[in-house]
């Protein structure tokens, strides 16, 4: 994707989502069963933004303007009578312009950001692909199907800033870094400051 999106969807959520990820989502309201059916007849996907205020299930929401746009890659009625969906990321973009629908749908212009570098993962930071590949052996996690190059400081970056438990703020943080080796130093901080903790 390098163009500009006019009018596509955001879906505000508590997680964050980068380039090449995948996470699952149950869709119950009206205004996101209806999104799907338009996406999947337009083959488009929606861009999907962390919280700052508000919940998942409100129409009010505060959303931060950096999120990614994802594609829907699967889809499923699931046991509890909900529709699920899993995403893939796609793009970091900037969203410029947003409004809402009478549904409650929130609705955007977006930009695409400059892709970042892709760049090996420096000597230093020889623990965090292993830190990863233990995560990666999570069930959950395994389900989504995902692959990573773990010599790739932005796929380990970013796979990291979406499995490890920190803080929304911090997340957003580390989403909006686009050099991968300085998200990869911050990342490395954090998991220091977790490992005293403990």
């Amino acid at each position: 994707m390098t163009d500009s999106l006019s009018s596509v969807p955001l879906f505000p959520l508590n997680s964050i989502i980068l380039p090449k990820g995948r996470i699952p989502l149950q869709l119950f309201e009206p205004r996101y069963i209806d999104m799907l059916t338009r996406c999947l007849k337009e083959q488009q996907g929606f861009v999907v933004v962390l919280l700052q205020d508000g919940d998942e299930v409100g129409r009010k929401a505060l959303f931060h303007e950096q999120g990614t746009y994802v594609r829907i890659i699967d889809f499923q009625q699931l046991d509890n009578g909900l529709l699920g969906i899993t995403v893939e990321g796609d793009t970091k973009v900037r969203v410029v312009r947003n409004w809402q629908q009478e549904d409650g749908l929130h609705m955007g212009d977006a930009e695409p950001l400059e892709p970042e570098q892709q760049v090996d993962i420096p000597d230093r930071h020889y623990e965090l692909p292993a830190v990863l590949q233990a995560l990666f052996r999570h069930p959950v996690v395994k389900d989504l199907g995902m692959d990573v190059d773990f010599e790739d400081a932005r796929e380990v970056g970013w796979r990291l800033t979406e499995l490890l438990p920190l803080d929304k703020s911090e997340k957003q943080q580390l989403a909006e870094c686009q050099d991968p080796v300085e998200r990869l130093d911050r990342l490395q901080a954090l998991l220091d400051i977790l490992e005293q903790g403990s």
